[in-house]
């Protein structure tokens, strides 16, 4: 089982005066991987390694702020998520925005913070300067390699996925770019999601570079930075093993090499991670509400797939600790449910745990990405709290939990009323 970085008696404490389920982050843990990341892909040229950490993994300006003082940026795909950037005093190139099917307004917000603008689609460049006009300095677009390049079951088969330009596509929409102002360039590719093979990532970095070779060679284009996405997997089972990130280096590194060994021009590497920097350091805390027999047995908590719906959505799995039960044995099989009216509200099938009682805690492992940030009212459900774990080990509330007043403040009950 996974270590705790906190106790049974401090989540104890915690919940004598904040009722759970509530959200835990672990600002160390989150500080050391980003450091960790940093320091072992330091070997990039022409400006240095970036992480553009993705917003929508765990949508928190503390979360942000906390990654702004690590040296990342942010990646943006909704107006919300760039105004979470700006308000944590990102500007400029130290935002990436990459959204598919934009509206206008997020363009022009876009523009207006001067992020680079990465194209989803070859008609977005003429549906930006129709509304917008000349397009900014540096442009990037995102690259779908077809049947060249496996997806994986969360983005898809990149022949059926919605996102990016064919090949051809591309090299049409660098030209006109550089006919409407453009005089930089970059490259963004996104094809898989939590991927725990150093060898997918190594490959798709080499895919980038020898597509950046040929731009170069057909139009005269030398590109500035080449965005290899995100998709670096955490292991969330607990056979699996975690990625060795100087593995991942040493394995990226030599393909940038044998890259310039063909003739190919010095580029700047970035990425858009977001699952690794914060998912392993963010917990669900939960507590036992129910035991119930049926055909199965069954834990029955307070927490619902409208706070973590990965398992519902994916089949994902999370590990799940009792506290003060870990060296206890699994001797017991449940599933483990929330309250939803939906059969498939449960965070766990047929799991071995140690036998539960009502009062229990538990806590869901590797949480913090794509957790509180894929949240939903449904059913009338109201929306956690998240606490960062700081430092010195206090507690900090980051986001209150949703009251039934935030629930009610879109309606105006005297318009029904009368």
């Amino acid at each position: 089982m996974k270590k705790l970085p906190f106790t049974k008696e401090q989540i104890e404490s915690l919940l004598e005066r904040h009722k759970s389920p509530l959200y835990i982050y672990d600002e160390a843990g989150i500080r050391n991987f980003a450091k960790e990341l940093k320091n072992t892909l330091s070997w990039v040229e022409k400006g240095g390694y970036k992480n553009y950490f993705a917003v929508k993994a765990c949508p928190n300006p503390h979360i942000l702020k906390i990654l702004k003082e690590e040296g990342m940026g942010a990646d943006c795909s909704s107006m919300a998520e760039l105004v979470l950037a700006e308000k944590v005093g990102l500007r400029g190139e130290e935002i990436m925005f990459t959204s598919n099917d934009t509206p206008l307004e997020e363009f022009q917000k876009a523009r207006e913070l001067g992020a680079v603008i990465n194209f989803d689609d070859i008609t977005h460049l003429d549906f930006y300067l129709e509304n917008i006009g000349q397009l900014p300095e540096l442009v990037c677009f995102r690259y779908n390699p077809g049947n060249l390049k496996e997806g994986n079951e969360i983005i898809g088969n990149p022949v059926e996925a919605k996102y990016g330009l064919t090949k051809e596509q591309l090299f049409q929409a660098y030209e006109k770019a550089s006919k409407n102002g453009a005089k930089r360039f970059a490259l963004h590719t996104m094809v898989v999601s939590n991927m725990l093979d150093i060898n997918y990532h190594a490959d798709t970095l080499k895919m980038l570079l020898d597509l950046s070779r040929e731009i170069k060679e057909r139009l005269g284009i030398e590109l500035e930075f080449l965005n290899i996405g995100g998709g670096l997997g955490i292991p969330y089972q607990p056979e699996e093993k975690a990625l060795d990130l100087k593995e991942l280096s040493v394995a990226l590194e030599s393909e940038y090499k044998n890259h310039l060994q063909k003739g190919g021009s010095a580029v700047r590497i970035v990425s858009e991670y977001g699952r690794a920097v914060t998912g392993p350091y963010g917990f669900l805390i939960t507590k036992v509400l129910h035991l119930m027999r049926k055909y199965k047995d069954y834990i029955g908590v307070d927490a619902s797939m409208s706070n973590l719906m990965r398992p519902a959505l994916y089949g994902a799995y999370h590990q799940i600790t009792i506290l003060g039960k870990e060296d206890m044995s699994a001797t017991h099989k449940y599933d483990v449910v929330g309250s939803l009216c939906e059969n498939n509200d449960k965070f766990a099938i047929d799991r071995l745990l140690p036998e539960a009682e009502v009062g229990d805690i538990l806590v869901l492992h590797d949480a913090g990405a794509h957790g509180y940030a894929m949240g939903f009212q449904y059913n009338g459900k109201l929306r956690s709290a998240e606490f960062l774990l700081t430092k010195d080990a206090k507690f900090r509330q980051i986001r209150r939990a949703e009251t039934l007043d935030d629930y009610f403040a879109t309606l105006d009950w005297n318009q029904i009323n009368s």
